[in-house]
């Protein structure tokens, strides 16, 4: 009787990849609904606000923020599932090389033989990411108009749902095509050195889109105006030209249309750094503490809601957290995740040359008579890769936790330490955050601290 050991090897090489691939994404699944369940278990069991929180937070919102928490939870198990099972089904089935040869079929009504490549590439891509489109609406529908809606997160009418995701797909695909054509285009015609000029245009374009994301991206989204002249706006530009950083410009930008939840964000190269506040960030600013306009006055997209209790920060807390983000520039956190982002694509795609003219990688997923340079970015990048992927994913998790108590203890050398403080527990709040967390389940998933230790760390400097 032949031992699995042997019969494994006694399998084509393709079969064993593929056999790989599945085996690995189920492992990963797997490992991540345990840690899932060890939170909803958290969630469910601790349904009084501990000894250590009763200075920081009231019954009421720690009920809240566990009912919030745990409904994302079982929403995003079942989400996950779904995912999972439809990616199964997808290789097991053949839907890879079934689009593609959909995609050769349109391309040949079109008048596009065999030989373009990048035509019939582009067709596919545009299949595969409408496919997920589709797929993936009722759970974007459920999550925003159940989940969110239920714990008063949401802000937006359906009209205004729709509009906004034809919108994100049009924009998604005339960005995706012509970058995704050039790079085609650069593989075939590079020679032995092709990973070197693909990496490079990668980082370019990814440098572009940073650069221009804000100012010509983002407002086809959100309505993003100047900061008003007036004390904070003040205070905002001494804060930056004491630690010299090059500010030009602060916005604040309607995210209250779209989400309660609230956000601040610096971006630019160089002598031209721009502050982006999103209202409901802000105390003064946010519409959600605003009296409601009444049905003649409200915004045919967005929903006119007011809340019991005031959100945001006051204008010290903004600064904090402000400090905060600007000790990510002044500890150049920014300009190392660049470069490991960077050594990180300049790897995958030397190992990517390595790989790609290997046809056992194109046999295991269906193509056997054909090698798609597209189909063999997506077998390597999405695949062949996924461990590796999961490592880096965890250790850029570790490295991001560093950074953010490296940009608190930075906050804290700016005096912001007592108002940091008071801001963290209210953004907590005000995003229903829960402050208990399974230690592997936080270990695995959180970029940022836990609430309690990012204020045990802020405690002594507040308490002096």
């Amino acid at each position: 009787m032949a031992l699995p050991g042997e019969l494994w090897a006694e399998l084509p090489a393709e079969k064993r990849i593929f056999c790989s691939v599945l085996l690995f994404s189920w492992a990963v699944y797997l490992w991540e609904a345990f840690l899932a369940h060890r939170q909803r278990r958290v969630y469910r069991t601790t349904t009084h606000v501990p000894q250590e929180l009763g200075q920081i937070m009231d019954s009421e919102t720690f009920e809240k923020s566990r009912l919030y928490q745990l409904d994302k939870s079982t929403f995003s198990f079942w989400s996950g599932l779904y995912s999972e099972v439809e990616g199964t089904m997808i290789l097991l089935c053949g839907g890879i090389p079934f689009l593609w040869n959909l995609s050769g079929q349109i391309s040949g009504r079109a008048g596009f033989g065999p030989e373009y490549e990048i035509v019939q590439s582009l067709i596919f891509l545009l299949l595969a990411t409408l496919f997920s489109a589709v797929t993936g609406l009722p759970w974007s529908l459920y999550n925003t108009f159940v989940i969110e809606e239920k714990h008063g997160f949401n802000q937006q009418t359906l009209g205004f749902f729709f509009k906004d995701a034809i919108k994100k797909f049009i924009v998604t695909q005339c960005i995706l095509l012509p970058v995704t054509s050039l790079l085609l285009y650069i593989i075939k015609i590079g020679g032995d050195y092709f990973f070197i000029y693909a990496w490079l245009f990668t980082l370019v374009v990814s440098l572009v889109l940073v650069t221009i994301y804000a100012d010509y991206i983002a407002p086809l989204f959100d309505k993003f105006i100047p900061l008003p002249e007036g004390e904070l706006k003040q205070q905002i530009e001494t804060m930056a030209k004491s630690i010299d950083f090059p500010l030009t410009k602060v916005y604040v930008v309607e995210g209250s249309k779209r989400s309660s939840h609230s956000n601040a964000y610096f971006y630019g190269f160089f002598k031209n750094k721009r502050i982006v506040l999103f209202d409901t960030l802000l105390e003064d600013y946010s519409a959600l503490n605003k009296e409601p306009a009444g049905e003649d006055g409200e915004n045919e997209d967005t929903k006119s809601k007011t809340k019991n209790k005031k959100q945001g920060c006051k204008n010290e807390e903004v600064l904090a957290v402000l400090g905060h983000e600007l000790g990510h520039w002044k500890l150049g956190h920014t300009v190392k995740n660049i470069i490991i982002s960077q050594m990180n694509s300049f790897l995958c795609f030397f190992l990517f040359a390595v790989l790609i003219g290997r046809k056992e990688l194109f046999a295991a997923f269906g193509f056997y008579d054909t090698q798609p340079t597209l189909i063999g970015l997506m077998i390597i990048f999405q695949f062949i890769f996924s461990p590796y992927n999961e490592v880096l994913s965890f250790c850029l998790t570790v490295l991001s936790r560093r950074f953010e108590f490296q940009a608190d203890s930075f906050a804290k050398e700016l005096g912001k330490a007592k108002d940091l403080y008071s801001a963290l527990i209210k953004l907590n709040k005000d995003n229903l955050g829960f402050p208990v967390s399974d230690w592997i389940f936080s270990m695995w998933h959180y970029s940022h601290p836990p609430l309690l230790e990012r204020l045990q760390a802020l405690k002594d400097v507040k308490q002096e």
